[in-house]
């Protein structure tokens, strides 16, 4: 008897453990239970107010190029390539990533370094050349528009020491710190329409290019330095107020000169690099699988 007692309460306790109470979140003022709320989309404010600035100085850019200030036009593509750069730094420093803030700083970078560049050079200078102008400008145009969608696409998968083909800013550095120079300069760019062309040219083909250029993002700004870097940097600021088209035009063509100096310098090294790609990449198949 003993022993069925016992039995009886070991079940009548289990029975209670099946029969679990409702927590009381999930448990309405009727006693329903409540579906579970979905978090709140929304857009970070700080970062995407970076990207805005930035694309409002694109689109006044390509309104100065049309009325014909070309000085405040490139100066405007300078004031983009800044804030382009501040955007995704407030991002991490204050964690506020979003993939809308990585999309909508795509479609920024290609007004501010694409369609701005490539009309403000054609109303400088490719006009006077008929069809081969517009055609040298819409080259440089898609061609920013293929160098970005391929960095959203191979953002995980290439090296993060350096870039696949010109970045787009330093590309509408390089073109507009020409048509800025040259301004400064008073020349008539009419006499200039064909360096402009191959300018224009140079800077979208290389875009698109498989050319390494560094990115500097393995720079750790926390390291200790020499005295003589902040000695350095105090000479370049100087250079910069004083001349700031010409010196600031000399930074991008050296640039774009040190991709092609590390092209070499690994096809010298027997390194397999291909200023083009020609065949399909292992990543690729990966991509289109999906």
């Amino acid at each position: 008897m003993t022993f069925k007692r016992r039995q009886s309460k070991a079940n009548f306790k289990n029975f209670f453990k099946v029969i679990k109470k409702p927590s009381n979140k999930a448990v309405g003022v009727a006693g329903g239970i409540q579906p579970k709320k979905k978090p709140r989309r929304g857009i970070y404010l700080l970062p995407n107010a970076f990207t805005t600035a930035a694309l409002f100085c694109g689109f006044y850019a390509i309104v100065m190029g049309m009325d014909g200030y070309f000085e405040k036009a490139t100066i405007a593509i300078f004031i983009a390539m800044v804030l382009d750069s501040l955007d995704g730094r407030v991002a991490r420093l204050t964690n506020t990533q979003s993939e809308f803030g990585a999309q909508y700083d795509s479609l920024s970078d290609m007004v501010s370094f694409g369609a701005a560049p490539a009309l403000v050079a054609y109303e400088w200078g490719l006009r006077g050349l008929g069809q081969w102008g517009w055609l040298a400008a819409f080259v440089y145009c898609a061609c920013a528009a293929l160098r970005l969608a391929r960095f959203n696409t191979n953002i995980a998968v290439v090296d993060k020491r350096y870039f696949q083909g010109i970045p787009s800013p330093a590309a509408a550095g390089l073109v507009a710190g020409f048509i800025w120079s040259m301004t400064d300069s008073r020349l008539d760019p009419t006499n200039l329409r064909w360096v402009i062309w191959a300018i224009t040219l140079v800077a979208g083909f290389t875009m698109v290019s498989n050319i390494p250029f560094y990115s500097f993002k393995e720079i750790n700004l926390k390291k200790s330095v020499p005295f003589a870097v902040p000695l350095v940097l105090v000479l370049a600021y100087v250079l910069i107020v004083s001349y700031p088209s010409l010196v600031l035009f000399s930074v991008f063509v050296l640039y774009c000169v040190s991709g092609y100096a590390i092209f070499l310098w690994r096809w010298r090294k027997g390194s397999p690099v291909s200023i083009v790609q020609t065949k399909i990449e292992a990543h690729d198949h990966e991509h289109d699988e999906h």
